[in-house]
Order: C-alpha cells, then sequence, then structure tokens
C-alpha cells in the first residue's frame, strides 16, 4: 500500500492557507509599494568572520542596543528571526493546543490566525468598530478561555493608532487571564504612540518591535519582544537555540548606533513627507474614493474598481496590496510609501486611468 504523505499531517495544517506574503504573490514590478518596505537599501558592511562557531542565542550588543533605544533594560528584551517568531513564541509558551485561545480584531496582520492554526490553538476575532477602534463590550464577552490577545498599533493595513484609553481598558478586563500583545512594528513613523513605557505599570503587556519597517532592514530578519522579565524567562525556554544568524546580529547591531537611529529617523522624516504628499494628491483623482489617515508607512485608500486599478498598475510594473479579502476593505488597495518618483509614477498611473475611464 503506497503511503499517501498528506494524510500523514496534521488535518489542521492540510486545510491550512498559508499567509500570502508580498513576495509569495509575485509580480514583475519596479516600483514595489505592497510590501511596506523601505524603497532604497542601507549600507552596511559585515564585521563579523566567525561563521564557524555558532552565535550566540541572544546576542548582547544587539540586546543592549535595542534596550538604549526603547528605553528598557537588557532584561526586558529578546531578540528572534523577526517579529513573526515573537508572535508565534508567545502562542508555544502560554497557550495550550485544543484548549486555550487568542484573539485579535479583524481587519488586522494575518499572520495571527495562521500562527495560530499551524500550532493548532483556537483564534476568536472581535471585528474593529467602523472606526477601527476596539469594540470592548464585544472582547470582554470572548476573553473566557483567552490567553493572548493580539492588538496592532498602529493597525496594519489601516494605517490607525488604537485610542490609548480603550488599550488601558482592555489591559484591566485582562489582567491576571490573558497577555495583551501590542504589535508595534511601524512605531517608528509615530514613535510617542509607543506603550514601551507602560511595561512597569502592566505586568501583563507585550510590545513586538521590528527592523524591518523604519530602519529599513526587510531582509535582515530581526525583530523585538519587548516585556517584563517573566514574560522574557518563558519565551526563553521555548526559543530556538540560536535564533539569530551571525552576520544578522553583526549588522543589527550596527543599525543600533548612534549612527544607525540618526538614519533611521532621517528615513522616517523623508517617508512622513512622501506620506503627506501622496495624502494631498490622492484625493484629487477620481478613481479614488476614499482615503483613510494614516500613522505609518503606507496608506489605505478605497477605489471605485479596486481589481482594475490593481491590474492596470500591476501591468505597468506599479504593485500595490489588494485588501478586498479583509473584512471591511471592500474596494480597498494598500500603498505603501516609497520614493517621492515613485509616488509621483503612481499618481501619474491613476491620473491617466482617471482619464480613460471619465
Amino acid at each position: 500500500m503506497s503511503l499517501n504523505i498528506e494524510e500523514l499531517a496534521r488535518a489542521n495544517v492540510r486545510a491550512l492557507t498559508p499567509y500570502q506574503s508580498a513576495r509569495r504573490l509575485g509580480g514583475n514590478g519596479d516600483v514595489w509599494l505592497n510590501a511596506n518596505e523601505f524603497p532604497l537599501p542601507v549600507p552596511f558592511e559585515l564585521s563579523q568572520q566567525t561563521l564557524n562557531r555558532y552565535p550566540e542565542c541572544q546576542p548582547k550588543i544587539v540586546i543592549e542596543r535595542y534596550a538604549a533605544y526603547a528605553g528598557l533594560t537588557p532584561e526586558q528584551v529578546l531578540v528572534s528571526r523577526g517579529a513573526d517568531e515573537g508572535i508565534e513564541l508567545l502562542m508555544r509558551a502560554f497557550c495550550e493546543p485544543g484548549k486555550d485561545a487568542i484573539l485579535f480584531c479583524p481587519p488586522t496582520y494575518g499572520m495571527y490566525s495562521v500562527s495560530a492554526e499551524t500550532i493548532g490553538i483556537e483564534y476568536r476575532t472581535v471585528a474593529a468598530l467602523d472606526d477601527w477602534q476596539l469594540n470592548l463590550p464585544a472582547i470582554a464577552d470572548q476573553l473566557d478561555g483567552v490567553k493572548v490577545v493580539y492588538m496592532c498599533s498602529p493597525n496594519n493595513p489601516t494605517g490607525n493608532l488604537i485610542n490609548q484609553d480603550d488599550i488601558r481598558a482592555l489591559l484591566a478586563m485582562t489582567a491576571g487571564k490573558a497577555l495583551v500583545v501590542a504589535d508595534e512594528a511601524y512605531i517608528e513613523f509615530c514613535p510617542d504612540a509607543s506603550l514601551a513605557g507602560w511595561l512597569q505599570e502592566f505586568p501583563h503587556l507585550v510590545i513586538l518591535r521590528t527592523l524591518s519597517k523604519a530602519f529599513a532592514l526587510a531582509g535582515l530578519r530581526c525583530g523585538f519582544t519587548l516585556a517584563n522579565p517573566p514574560v522574557i524567562d518563558l519565551l526563553m525556554k521555548v526559543i530556538a537555540p540560536y535564533p539569530l544568524a551571525t552576520p544578522v546580529a553583526d549588522v543589527a547591531g550596527q543599525a543600533l548606533s548612534e549612527q544607525g537611529i540618526a538614519l533611521m529617523r532621517q528615513h522616517v522624516a523623508e517617508l512622513n513627507a512622501n506620506r503627506a504628499w501622496l495624502f494631498e494628491q490622492l484625493p484629487q483623482i477620481s478613481v479614488v474614493q476614499q482615503v483613510f489617515p494614516s500613522e505609518t508607512n503606507y496608506i489605505l485608500a478605497r477605489f471605485t474598481d479596486s481589481p482594475k486599478v490593481f491590474k492596470t498598475l500591476w501591468d505597468q510594473g506599479i504593485i500595490l496590496r489588494d485588501q478586498n479579502k479583509n473584512p471591511g476593505l471592500a474596494g480597498c488597495l494598500r500603498i505603501s510609501i516609497g520614493t517621492r518618483e515613485e509616488c509621483e509614477r503612481l499618481i501619474a498611473a491613476l491620473q491617466a486611468l482617471s482619464v480613460e475611464q471619465a
């Protein structure tokens, strides 16, 4: 009898749709506005040559520099393969498959559900309100058995910050029952909104960070989990022995130097200026129905015929991110902020499309 490999797999994995990352979706563009990356490479030289030795599990210089940058102690910082690994480590450390649940509020980042399904943990969703704020009464009704609540602020793909009074209310209702994980992948674009200063007050608060966005190092796969030492100690029990390759730690340490942080802030100022320019230009185009305010390096917009807009731009090598399948986002496309030239190409293509449809 021949062995059917698929039947050997776990049933939930057989049924799983993998996360559709920007690179998995493909395209042959030269203006990549679909993955919220920084549009230009940043220069780094590798200085570590000892590749015959295993790296440190938690590279000291990376931890110390990130702690200083975030205003925390090294004992409150864990470094991992992107913030995506942090999302998964929290489930592995705190959720029993088949017993515990996580909760999040769509429309939001797609990896929360994919990680839960992969591990075999129930996930519950409480749709955000029309302004994409938390529906606190509905969350309260769903918390029984929930161990981890994920909340993205600024939220991906909508670009809005979550109201801080609501976050305090969420932390109050979960105290002693569940962790609240604030995903701050885009916080460098609105640093005053960070919750890092709240860790002392809330032992069950966890914050996720990354070097992929404002630090322009998406190819590095380096993220951070910020939490109080009891949480970090538990995550250290389930993390891989060598999560960060030596060259990754090398470049991350350089990126978190004084000069590296100054360069990142300069990049943020440039992208925020380009975002402000796009925010002025987009509403003047007839195929654009609505442009949503953003605190990030992307803008969400609703179009009159979003499949046509998406494909027309795709055919011209301008790649956007389709959000139609996300709850409440019919007709929406997400536009990463590129260079000024890329933003101008986008606007010119949309203007040409508007003239065609007039």
